[in-house]
């Protein structure tokens, strides 16, 4: 009997799943679009706890611009919230973009995802040195 092609699904590992998407600056992208999601999904919360003590008395301003953003953990956790943020916003202009139509092709959708990388980059060291240093 000749060999026959089999069109039947494979199961991948992990590893082998992240060897082949860790290549792709598409993929890259996509995950920490979703990943970005997370991050800010997750931190929400605690920014409003945070806005709301800072504006429920002069005393509760006071506290929170000494005791809380005083602290280095607190100013990385709001850097983290901010640098998901702006992550999630290009890159959901990006998506928006191929939605509209553009970049869809391979290639201008790879060049895309990096130029999105890049700015986003941009965008976080500069949120890092504003918020942290």
């Amino acid at each position: 009997m000749p060999a026959v092609k089999s069109n039947r699904p494979v199961n991948l590992s992990m590893g082998q799943v992240l060897a082949v998407n860790l290549r792709s600056p598409v993929a890259i992208a996509s995950i920490l679009h979703r990943l970005s999601g997370v991050i800010v999904f997750l931190l929400v919360p605690v920014l409003l706890w945070i806005l709301d003590k800072s504006l429920s008395s002069p005393e509760g301003f006071t506290y929170v611009k000494e005791q809380i953003f005083g602290s280095f953990f607190v100013r990385l956790i709001v850097w983290a919230f901010v640098a998901g943020l702006i992550y999630h916003f290009i890159m959901g202009i990006k998506h928006l973009l191929a939605d509209l139509g553009f970049n869809e092709e391979l290639q201008s959708g790879r060049v895309a995802a990096t130029v999105s990388l890049g700015l986003s980059a941009i965008g976080i060291i500069a949120a890092f040195i504003w918020i942290v240093i």
